[in-house]
This record gives C-alpha cells, sequence and structure tokens, in this order.
C-alpha cells in the first residue's frame, strides 16, 4: 500500500505538472481536492464511516489542521509549476525533519541529536540543491522561487502533521483526510474572482485525474499506516522518489541537474534521521 501511494501520488504530480502552464493555480487545488471526495466518501462508506465518522468534538482542530493542509497543497503545486517533478518531490521529504523541529517548539518535545543531525542534513541538501543557481552570473528567479514555495510546503506540512497528532486522540482519520479536502476545495473556489480557464478535454481529464490520483493515494496510504508502523515503513518513503524522477526522465523529457544527484543522499539522510528517533533499540546484552 505504500509503494502505491507513492506511485499514484506521482502521477498526480504529474497529472498537475502538465496543466500548470495552463490553468490558474486556485483551479487546479479546486479539482484535486473536489474529484479526490470520490474515492475519498466512497472508502469511508465502504467502512461505514460515511457520514456517521464524520462527527467532530474540535471543529477548530480541524479548521486549523486544514488550513496549513491547504496552504501547503497551495505552495505544493506552485513549486512543481516552477520545477522538475524530482526536485520538487525532494525537497518534500524535508517534512519528516520540520516535523520533528515543529514537535520541539510548539510541543516542548526534546530536540534530540537524531532531530539536530536531521535538520542539519536535510538543509544542508537544500543549500547543495540551490546553490548553482545563487552561484549563476544570471539568477533563475523562477526556479529560485521554486524552491521557496517548496520549502514552505515543507513547514506548512510539518504544522499540518502536527495537528493530525493532536486530533488523532479523539478523530477518526477519515474526518481528518475529509474535512482537509473541504477546506481546500474551498480555499480553490475562493480564488474564482481572479480568473479560471475553461479548459479543453485533454486538460480536464488530467484536472480530473489529479483529484482521483490524489484520493486514492491518500487511501492507500492510510492503509499502509493501519497495518504496519510508521517507522517500518519510513524506507519505502525513499522509494517513491523513483517515481518522479522517471516522470522527469520519461515524460517530461528532463535531465536529471547534477546538484540533485549530490542534493539526494542529504535530503534523505537527513528525513531517516528524524525518522529513525522513532525506531525500537534493541537491549544489549552480555
Amino acid at each position: 500500500m505504500r509503494i502505491l501511494s507513492g506511485l499514484l501520488f506521482a502521477a498526480m504530480v504529474v497529472c498537475i505538472k502538465a496543466v500548470s502552464l495552463d490553468v490558474p493555480l486556485g483551479q487546479v487545488v479546486f479539482f484535486r481536492s473536489f474529484f479526490a471526495l470520490i474515492p475519498l466518501v466512497i472508502f469511508l462508506w465502504l467502512r461505514k464511516e460515511f457520514p456517521s465518522g464524520l462527527k467532530t468534538k474540535r471543529p477548530l482542530g480541524h479548521l486549523a489542521r486544514s488550513g496549513f493542509g491547504a496552504l501547503a497543497m497551495f505552495a505544493s503545486f506552485a513549486s512543481i509549476a516552477r520545477l522538475p517533478v524530482a526536485e520538487a518531490s525532494l525537497i518534500g521529504h524535508l517534512t519528516p525533519v520540520f516535523t520533528a523541529l515543529a514537535a520541539a517548539v510548539l510541543l516542548s518535545e526534546r530536540l534530540t541529536p537524531w532531530r539536530i543531525g536531521g535538520v542539519a542534513l536535510g538543509l544542508a541538501g537544500v543549500l547543495v540543491l540551490v546553490w548553482p543557481e545563487l552561484g549563476q552570473g544570471e539568477t533563475d528567479v523562477r526556479r529560485l522561487t521554486g524552491y521557496g514555495y517548496g520549502l514552505a510546503m515543507a513547514v506548512l506540512t510539518a504544522f499540518a502533521l502536527i495537528m493530525v497528532r493532536s486530533l488523532n486522540r479523539t478523530e477518526s482519520p477519515g474526518s481528518i483526510a475529509f474535512y482537509f479536502v473541504v477546506v481546500s476545495m474551498l480555499g480553490g473556489i475562493a480564488t474564482l474572482p481572479w480568473g479560471w480557464e475553461v479548459p479543453d478535454g485533454p486538460t480536464l481529464a488530467l484536472l480530473v485525474l489529479s483529484g482521483l490520483f490524489g484520493g486514492m493515494a491518500h487511501i492507500a496510504m492510510t492503509l499502509a499506516f493501519r497495518n504496519a508502523e510508521a517507522s517500518r515503513l519510513a524506507p519505502f518513503e525513499y522509494i517513491a522518489l523513483i517515481w518522479p524522477v522517471l516522470a522527469d526522465l520519461l515524460i517530461f523529457r528532463l535531465a536529471i541537474a547534477p546538484a540533485f544527484v549530490l542534493a539526494l543522499p542529504l535530503v534523505l539522510a537527513g528525513a531517516a534521521l528524524a525518522a529513525m528517533e522513532g525506531l525500537p533499540r534493541r537491549k544489549k546484552t552480555a
């Protein structure tokens, strides 16, 4: 399920990248959210969690979590529009690093050497990725802006995950996912006054598929975490990077930048350190 979710998320990103030059950002967010509701509602209904599972004791908590998540979605799609899929996806892997840091700041969790090392490696990886643009005589502003949006997405997603950790004590995963999608959809609709495009057939199909793939990816991720511990699923996070790399090479015909190859092990090592803190330690035997 974790491998499948990575493949489905990559398919979603490919659809979004393909329409990003022709469709306004808010319109993309709306279609991604609206059509993600279809598989999500079907899944919850089959599990007899719809609509009864949507009851909540913490509406403000859902609003905060969904708000962070919706802003992260806007930032993510803006990054995808400006960067190769592989680079945008790699920056997204900084989320565990920022989550560990946010937990220390907001939840007063101890800032352990694992977390400090994860932050240092992750930020070093981003610096390696961005440095060629900073070192050039003529800076690619669009690319640098994409990196900025990617970092904002990772930070916002970290705050959203901190809220999910809190909501999980009283709320069902289905309700958390449902309200996030609804708030994101409303955020997309709010951009309507700034102008939407009337999509042609192929563009409309890609917009619809982005939502269906995104919704199914979320379900696969939920099933993965329901059947295995998060620490055991962590290595599969890195397998998910294979699909964006293949998408750049085979679909968008983009070469993999040398800076990406150098940044890849640093970012993944940082995320691994943040994830490994939760692994059980074997007791030493005499």
